[in-house]
């Protein structure tokens, strides 16, 4: 047994009873909770003190004993912290507070870690309550493993580095070890300016200050660069079109596609992998890597269609996935992979390489991870459960399907021993959501995949106010609440968009045609848009106190003016013959354009608050479309 101790000697007043209603203040409830009646702790007064000198120390790891005096009133209270590597659960820990001891006990040092995030909280419900500390004994351990957060960095935000600091301390904050950055192209590589030249990527030098700055909050920086399908920004590219599996227009599920996916049987393909992986994985000290290859609905189709026919489309997907594992591990990693094209191919799944980990990802609220968990577990395969925020082709987010769907994995993942929980935030057609709408999945995805609890949605609104906007009026976390479940109100059927996207997106295409857009009325576009507008008024109500507060109302009110188009659009089209953009009204046209153009230009003023200018004009250009569109 490894033993770690740090005792610091306080003076505290006795405060004479305290109220046992601070299970809300947990942003991850633990597992178990003892309430020690016959003692009374530390008073709020004191409390606040104690949390100013646990703030020093909670990004710390402690090797060795200190004794540390500190003269806070008349009282003693001894403070331990040490590790049980025996007896506690992996990343576990145990914390007891009595009327003069505080014992933390982590079985290593992330569990020792988890426990100071746990104390924390329960330090922010006495300062706040103006109550005691409880006393209490709390033994606790995560659900999963792994517990993360994988970010779109491609489609079209990167993030600046200051935005990804104050997001890695959330997640520290929340007891998320994992954080993804999604690759495609914007990665510095040496031999590829012209791929990345507009994209203001990622150097290395940044890459290994970001993983040092998480190794420093237990959080593991696991690269992610995708290596088969869903690589356009490569092969848009004339220099790289020879490794293209549709170098011309292919008619495939999702109709006419081209230049997306590279062709597996070409050996130059493998070699351009090879190259980034060289360069890129040395940035990084996780011993994973996600390697992607989801979305491959080019493959067979077209250079590839002789080998697919020789072979079977899944043992030719299988042997390059394979034979990227093998160089993944030449490189001294293990490689993940989505797990969402071997599923079309289940005969094969026993097949895969057992050193490879499966990232099942589902996004819909029903998504059935009851049904293709058990075919990795089954072959003996380690696997993620992967839900996502569901902020993506939405501009104000779409919060019941995402809390659906991520109560869904938590409780199939834990069931069938999932290995990790990954939480993902796509951005899909111009990443028009901000931040501020995605820290509410972002937060209950936290929480869930620690220990689920039904409790954990029902206090969601005061996490949001209390711990990420500190807002004490509770409007901010409320309004933004209220936005992300505007989309019901336009009672059309679920899909992986929401009505204001569709018509931002779907301009040109008929409303008829579409599974989600034929069943849109007036009535339904008007009451989400009274919605919208309620949530921006309590909006005005809140307060705010964040470090990013300025930028979260900003980046709210813009987004909220984006759906609101959005749903303007919705409503001419359906008043115009064959509900088509075209046959609006002109003078209707012109009414739409004169709300467009000014909504551009504030989307690229608060663009930049958080994110680089590479990807904006990628991303506003569809806007610009739109507006185009009505002028002509």
């Amino acid at each position: 047994m490894k033993s770690i101790f740090l005792s610091l000697l306080l003076s505290f007043t006795v405060f004479n009873g305290f109220s046992q209603d601070f299970s809300k203040y947990f942003i991850n409830p633990p597992q178990e909770i003892t309430v020690l009646d016959s003692c009374v702790s530390l008073t709020s007064t004191n409390a606040s003190q104690l949390e100013k000198l646990l703030t020093i120390t909670t990004n710390m790891d402690f090797i060795g004993s200190m004794d540390i005096a500190e003269k806070i009133g008349f009282s003693k209270l001894h403070l331990n912290f040490s590790i049980d590597s025996l007896q506690l659960k992996p990343q576990g820990y145990r914390l007891k507070i009595t009327t003069d001891t505080l014992q933390v006990t982590g079985q290593n040092l992330a569990g020792l870690f988890y426990a100071k995030q746990t104390l924390s909280q329960l330090l922010s419900y006495a300062i706040s309550e103006g109550k005691s500390l409880p006393c209490v004994e709390i033994t606790d351990w995560p659900n999963f493993e792994r517990r993360g957060v994988m970010l779109d960095v491609s489609r079209d935000k990167v993030p600046t580095m200051e935005t990804l600091y104050q997001l890695i301390d959330k997640l520290a904050e929340w007891k998320q070890n994992e954080l993804q950055l999604y690759i495609e192209h914007t990665f510095a590589y040496k031999n590829h300016e012209k791929v990345w030249k507009n994209a203001s990527p990622f150097t290395a030098e940044e890459i290994k200050l970001l993983d040092a700055y998480c190794r420093e909050r237990h959080i593991d920086l696991v690269p992610n660069q995708n290596s088969f399908g869903h690589m356009e920004n490569w092969l848009k590219h004339d220099e790289y079109l020879d490794l293209a599996e549709c170098p011309e227009d292919c008619e495939t599920v999702w109709g006419k596609r081209k230049r997306t996916s590279l062709n597996p049987t070409d050996p130059a393909s493998f070699e351009l992998m090879k190259s980034l992986y060289e360069e890129l994985l040395p940035n990084f000290s996780s011993k994973y890597f996600n390697i992607g290859g989801d979305e491959t609905v080019e493959l067979c189709l077209g250079k590839s269609k002789e080998e697919c026919e020789k072979l079977g489309k899944g043992h030719v997907y299988l042997n390059y996935l394979t034979k990227l594992n093998e160089e993944v591990n030449k490189q001294g990693k293990l490689a993940q992979f989505w797990g969402d094209i071997i599923l079309n191919h289940p005969e094969l799944i026993s097949e895969i390489p057992k050193n490879m980990t499966a990232v099942v990802w589902g996004y819909d609220a029903t998504y059935p991870f009851d049904e293709n968990l058990p075919k990795f577990k089954n072959a003996g395969l380690e696997f993620y459960v992967c839900p996502g925020t569901s902020t993506w082709r939405s501009e104000i987010g779409r919060n019941t399907n995402a809390f659906e769907n991520l109560k869904n994995a938590a409780i199939e993942g834990q069931k069938n021993n999932a290995k990790g929980f990954l939480n993902t935030n796509w951005g899909d057609f111009g990443h028009f959501q901000p931040l501020s709408v995605t820290y509410a999945p972002l937060l209950l995805g936290a929480s869930y995949s620690w220990n689920y609890s039904e409790k954990s949605v029902d206090n969601l609104a005061f996490h949001l106010n209390h711990y990420v906007f500190k807002d004490e009026t509770a409007n901010t976390g409320k309004a933004i609440l209220m936005l992300g479940d505007a989309y019901l109100k336009a009672d059309i059927p679920a899909g992986n968009a929401n009505a204001f996207h569709l018509m931002l997106r779907r301009f040109k295409w008929t409303m008829k045609g579409h599974y989600q857009t034929k069943h849109l009325t007036i009535k339904g576009l008007e009451a989400a848009e009274n919605e919208i507008n309620n949530a921006l008024a309590i909006l005005d109500k809140g307060k705010p106190t964040s470090e990013d507060a300025a930028i979260v109302i900003a980046e709210t009110k813009q987004a909220a003016k984006l759906a609101l188009h959005g749903a303007h659009l919705g409503e001419a089209r359906l008043k115009a013959k064959g509900y088509a953009t075209e046959n609006i009204p002109e003078v209707e046209k012109e009414k739409l354009a004169e709300e467009l153009a000014p909504i551009i230009e504030n989307q690229k003023k608060t663009w930049l608050l958080r994110n680089r200018e590479g990807g904006l004009e990628d991303s506003t250009d569809k806007l610009k479309e739109l507006l185009e569109y009505y002028k002509n």
